[in-house]
């Protein structure tokens, strides 16, 4: 069973400079389940089937203008009708002043009214964006994520091969960080996924000999970022003398986190490797290919050499994380 998040009235307002209309209660008490969002049009007209209440209710120019074109019998009803579904929030947008009735009726249903300046549509944009991250489906896994020439980097493998260290590196390096240890990751679309720190432990690094940084004290504030979205994986591993690694790149790997592929890529760990040097240029060179040029491909094709073996190279998943 999928686990439900919410996100309280509280952080709602304050991250997206709403204003108070009305509160039933402290809004740190008063949450928000969903993050789709509704201007509730029809409902105002009658048709309540398939209506939502859990969402965000926004009333703009066109709503209100609708409810002050009835009569006072037919407003009444309405509005009554409305809010007898008790909406988990009402949002007035473009500063407008809600009328009395209104106001008498979400303190009588205890709904909460707020109010922005912004126009409907620009409102409903940002706060979908804002529910979108603060109600996506997320894991917390081990590893370090910076982010490399703007792109997200998320460095895994096993507990002291180097993560920690090679994130020191970048970072003096003009790179950013944004999660040591343990990175929490959030699918806020059907294509993207965004990794951060958990609170306790943002801008924190560990390591070993040293102790604990703080890499924000230390480094400055440019050196680090709340969260990006992952571009690579990155999977450091000792070196393994038995094993063969790709050295042209012809296969592409890819590891699976919450239900999306993210581009991966294994880096083998011994004495002598520049693993900063190495993970800055995996990062362009994932820039590159996203952007459609792929350096292996001229170079067989300007070797006459083609892949004619279209199975060898699909892409192959690697299943690490579920």
């Amino acid at each position: 069973m999928a686990l439900e998040y919410s996100v309280s009235l509280k952080k709602l307002v304050k991250n997206n400079a709403l204003e108070v209309l009305y509160a039933p209660k402290e809004l740190e008490e008063i949450f928000i389940k969903t993050r789709d969002v509704n201007r509730p049009g029809l409902i105002l007209a009658g048709y309540h089937d398939f209506f939502d209440p859990t969402r965000l209710q926004f009333f703009g120019l066109t709503e209100f203008g609708f409810i002050d074109s009835l009569t006072k019998a037919k407003r009444a009803k309405c509005l009554e009708h409305f809010f007898s579904y008790k909406p988990s929030c009402v949002i007035c947008t473009r500063s407008i002043e809600p009328a009395e009735d209104f106001m008498e009726l979400a303190r009588q249903n205890e709904v909460p009214v707020l109010r922005s300046a912004d126009s409907t549509s620009g409102c409903m944009s940002t706060l979908i964006s804002f529910l979108n991250v603060e109600l996506a489906e997320r894991i917390t896994r081990h590893g370090v994520f910076v982010e490399v020439y703007g792109e997200g980097v998320l460095i895994v493998g096993n507990s002291g091969v180097g993560k920690s260290e090679t994130a020191i590196e970048l970072i003096n390096r003009g790179h950013r960080l944004i999660a040591d240890d343990a990175v929490e990751i959030r699918r806020v679309s059907s294509k993207s996924l965004v990794g951060t720190a958990p609170d306790n432990i943002r801008y924190f690094m560990e390591l070993r000999g040293v102790g604990v940084i703080n890499a924000k004290n230390l480094f400055g504030v440019g050196a680090v970022k709340m969260t990006e979205k992952i571009d690579i994986i990155i999977n450091l591993e000792l070196w393994d003398e038995n094993k063969v690694y790709d050295r042209l790149g012809l296969e592409e790997e890819y590891m699976e986190i919450l239900g999306i592929k993210i581009p991966a890529i294994t880096v083998p760990v011994k004495p002598g490797r520049n693993l900063s040097i190495i993970i800055e240029c995996a990062a362009m060179n994932n820039r590159q290919k996203r952007m459609g040029y792929n350096a292996t491909k001229e170079l067989l094709q300007s070797l006459g050499m083609t892949d004619d073996d279209e199975e060898d190279n699909k892409p192959k998943v690697i299943e690490v994380w579920h």
